[in-house]
């Protein structure tokens, strides 16, 4: 079975360009395992875009995001720390996926 995961559109080109090679999710989104080929759609309209391997699940705390957690996301801590509060109002667990791109939708 294929498994999936959408981005917000705005994260498009920095996936496709190789610059975000990292998302922060919640627990409801750790069950990926490393090596599992993704197809990758954006969020708002469920538009394929590309296919990404995970090379990793790991859990990281709101607190322990750094600057290296940011540059994999292509923005600055504070920009990155803003986003994932957006998204995750208010949660403390979280899961690092590293993840490299496959192929181009």
């Amino acid at each position: 079975m294929t498994k999936h995961i959408t981005f917000f559109e705005r994260f498009t080109t920095d996936i496709l360009a190789g610059k975000k090679v990292i998302t922060i999710r919640d627990e409801s989104e750790k069950d990926y395992q490393t090596g599992d080929i993704v197809t990758v759609a954006t969020f708002e309209e469920n538009r394929y875009f590309c296919t990404i391997e995970i090379e990793s699940v790991n859990p990281v705390k709101f607190a322990e995001l750094t600057e290296f957690h940011a540059q994999q996301e292509n923005m600055t801590l504070p920009e990155l720390k803003a986003v994932i509060h957006d998204i995750y109002p208010g949660i403390e667990a979280l899961y690092v996926l590293t993840f490299h791109l496959v192929n181009e939708g």
